[in-house]
């Protein structure tokens, strides 16, 4: 009887074949659709397609879930493939141990990745079960091996890769299996037919890509399988070789590890997305600039999840039809995995926004892309014509379809460069160039690949270094840069002075050419801009006469295309730009001969918007004026300051010049601290009365103002007077000791009910 833990790891198995299923139907889209309303055009595909059976090992001991994210997985890599004309094939396997039982279970019959197998896949993934314990639970490897090669042999063309996907806990088991003889002798029949169905698929050009699940897979039997089939890969690198690979940390792992294997069997870059997070969500995934057509893959988690793409300018874009140069189509949209193929992506941070209605938010949404793309290269030698026994460097730049400069070296991991010299009069001479910053390679990761050749003695006449690129999911690229072996002394020498450069669309930069002719007669110098996209950067003059005998330096000035010819392709943080300047003698005797081979690294970056050009403005008129707010607040502070009547000492004087009354002021209403004279003509005083018929201030000549209702304003020095009623005036006095002869005044004192009473100051009202 099988352990509880065999079939646990069996239902890892499972689960995985079905997610290698779903990836391989996103890539595979056809063409987008020519816009609303217009039928699909008919376009070949953008690259080479693949044929490919997923096998899933099945086992009772699968839970729901596990089976729920084995169908999950599948689905995300049948929407990722790039090939709208790949074929994909799905089964399910065990063991047949009774009659009428079979280790083999039909799922999916072979399926083209267009536009309508893409819709379809779905269902047809759904059609993935687990076995119960009377249908037969062993695993048969032999058999599923054998079915995989069946159905990537029969009717196809051999020129096609053939690739299968094994899906298993990595444990041969065929001991409950009647057709591998007596019970004692099945294990090793089992080994014996293993090897034989390992030799048809290497006979038969199929690679086999095994994925192990659970706690303890047979690492060593998977990676037994992984090299008994066809080893040659879609390019001739080690990434792209048949390799066992693991799952064990959950199902929640195990769609990023199958598109990663995918992605290796079908030669696509993968780049995996940030940790997963529930919806409301937006999610960044960065495309290269290398990338010509690739997938963004969705896992939902819940098919009632929304999902916009917004492109690296900000502008969602549509999920069929054209826009901005890119085509798009999505698969997948109803279901909980889906994808969007992009034919030319903008380059750059993608946003994956997910939206859900409440009750379809607790599940985390994953994304990932999957990419082919192009990848070119510019090679150099210094000196571009050098002499025969002469050391030459040579350096070939990596750039994009676009001839842009690539950035980023996750964009080329992997890459293989090849290089060579050839010419007249000696054998090939082979070259090592290398981005690590050692011997004649000055920077590491700057992709530019670096190396040094000796120019053989016996060389004479033309010259031709060449450079191949190799990469998985880029395609191979070979560059060639003639040249010719330069006599021993040159009638003309040539040194070009030209710095790299941070510039903004529509700039000049310039530099110094240093000419020198010791020859008889004249030299025409050629000047022109190489392995940059026509336009872009132009470089003048095109032509410089060298006179006999001259000697010094000419200008030359390249010019920066404006803004509109980069069109949506000048992002944030710009382009980089990288191009040759390239000086060519046309009047030496046997043709042409390269004087100059300058490379030349310009950074091109939006122009800047009125404040960035101008912020040191903005910020000193900023500081002028909170200065100028700040000394206008304390000179209105020093004003009311100046004017605030607290502590002015009223007194009321007699006709006969005695003083009747004194109050001392509190602060007023803005700066004014209204006041009435109460009982005139029996017990005169001043008391504190909002609106009332008079108001002081102090003046900032000294004194107070006197305001009456009416009556205007006077001025009140602090030894005059001015006249209140026909026997009362008003008249100032300081704090210090009332006036000699005269009695001593009442003062106001605040009453209970708010009013006011003698015998108090004025600062009981405050």
């Amino acid at each position: 009887m099988r352990t509880k833990g065999a079939r646990a790891r069996r239902t890892w198995a499972r689960r995985g074949a079905a997610a290698v299923l779903a990836t391989a139907a996103v890539l595979a889209s056809p063409a987008a659709y020519a816009g609303p309303g217009r039928a699909p055009a008919e376009v070949k595909p953008a690259f080479t397609s693949v044929n490919y059976a997923v096998a899933v090992d099945e086992s009772a001991s699968l839970s729901d879930a596990d089976m729920a994210a084995e169908k999950a997985a599948a689905k995300r890599i049948a929407l990722g493939d790039v090939s709208a004309s790949s074929r994909v094939t799905v089964f399910g396997f065990a063991a047949a141990e009774a009659e009428g039982q079979s280790a083999v279970d039909p799922v999916c019959p072979r399926t083209t990745l267009d536009a309508a197998g893409r819709r379809t896949i779905g269902d047809c993934v759904g059609k993935l079960r687990k076995r119960t314990e009377k249908e037969g639970t062993g695993t048969d490897f032999p058999s599923a091996i054998r079915q995989g090669v069946h159905e990537l042999t029969t009717g196809t063309d051999p020129s096609v890769p053939r690739v299968l996907f094994l899906l298993t806990d990595g444990v041969m088991d065929v001991s409950g299996s009647a057709k591998y003889g007596d019970e004692s002798h099945r294990k090793e029949e089992g080994e014996r037919q293993l090897t034989a169905a390992l030799e048809s698929a290497a006979a038969n050009d199929v690679q086999i890509w095994p994925l192990g699940f659970g706690s303890a897979p047979d690492k060593a039997q998977l990676d037994r399988i992984a090299a008994g089939g066809y080893q040659k890969g879609c390019v001739d690198l080690p990434s792209a070789r048949p390799t066992a690979d693991v799952v064990t940390s959950g199902a929640k792992d195990l769609g990023p590890k199958l598109e990663k294997v995918f992605a290796a069997a079908h030669c696509l870059r993968y780049q995996p997305g940030p940790e997963g997070r529930r919806p409301p969500a937006t999610l960044e995934i960065a495309i290269s600039p290398l990338a010509t057509v690739g997938s963004i893959v969705v896992d939902k988690g819940d098919a009632e999840v929304d999902i916009t793409y917004v492109d690296p300018s900000g502008k969602p874009v549509p999920t069929t039809g054209k826009a901005r140069g890119s085509a798009f189509e999505l698969a997948g949209a109803e279901d909980t995995v889906e994808a969007l193929r992009i034919t030319d992506p903008l380059p750059g941070v993608w946003k994956v926004k997910a939206e859900a209605p409440e009750g379809h938010r607790s599940l985390p949404v994953g994304v990932s892309v999957l990419w082919q793309g192009e990848l070119r290269g510019a090679i150099t030698m210094d000196p571009p014509s050098p002499q025969a026994g002469q050391k030459a460097t040579v350096t070939m730049r990596l750039q994009t379809r676009d001839n842009y400069a690539v950035k980023d070296p996750r964009d080329y991991a992997g890459l293989k460069v090849t290089s060579s010299l050839t010419g007249d009069g000696f054998a090939p001479v082979p070259l090592t160039l290398t981005d690590d910053g050692k011997g004649p390679d000055p920077d590491a990761g700057d992709a530019s690949f670096t190396g040094t050749v000796r120019i053989p003695g016996s060389a004479a006449g033309a010259l031709e270094v060449t450079g191949t690129l190799t990469a998985s999911g880029l395609s191979a690229d070979t560059r060639s840069e003639p040249g010719r072996v330069a006599p021993a002394e040159l009638p003309v020498t040539a040194a070009l002075t030209l710095g790299d450069a941070d510039v903004h669309p529509g700039a000049r930069i310039t530099g110094d050419l240093a000419v020198n002719n010791t020859d008889g007669r004249p030299h025409t110098l050629r000047l022109s801009m190489a392995d940059v996209r026509a336009g872009h950067l132009v470089v003048s003059p095109a032509e410089i006469v060298v006179e006999p005998g001259d000697s010094g330096t000419r200008k030359v000035t390249v010019e920066v295309a404006p803004a509109d010819v980069f069109g949506n392709r000048l992002g944030d943080d710009g382009l980089r730009l990288g191009g040759t300047v390239t000086v060519v003698d046309t009047g030496t005797e046997g043709g042409d001969l390269t004087l100059v081979q300058e490379p030349l690294s310009v950074r091109v970056t939006p122009e800047p918007g009125l404040w960035e050009k101008y912020w040191w403005g903005f910020l000193t008129a900023a500081a002028l004026l909170a200065a100028a707010v700040v000394a206008a607040v304390l000179l209105l502070g020093q004003r009311r300051r100046r004017r605030d009547p607290a502590g002015l000492v009223l007194r009321l004087v007699s006709e006969t010049g005695e003083v009747v009354a004194e109050h001392r002021a509190g602060h007023g209403h803005k700066q004014w601290y209204e006041f009435a004279v109460v009982e005139p003509h029996r017990n005169p005083r001043i008391e504190r009365r909002s609106n009332g018929p008079y108001a002081v201030q102090r003046s900032p000549e000294g004194g107070a103002v006197l305001r009456k209702r009416g009556g205007g304003r006077t001025r009140l020095t602090e030894h005059g007077q001015v006249e209140l009623t026909d026997n009362l005036s008003l008249a100032l006095a300081g704090p210090g000791p009332h006036a000699q002869g005269g009695p001593r005044p009442t003062t106001a004192s605040a009453a209970p009910d708010g009013g006011t009473q003698g015998g108090g100051s004025y600062d009981a009202y405050l």
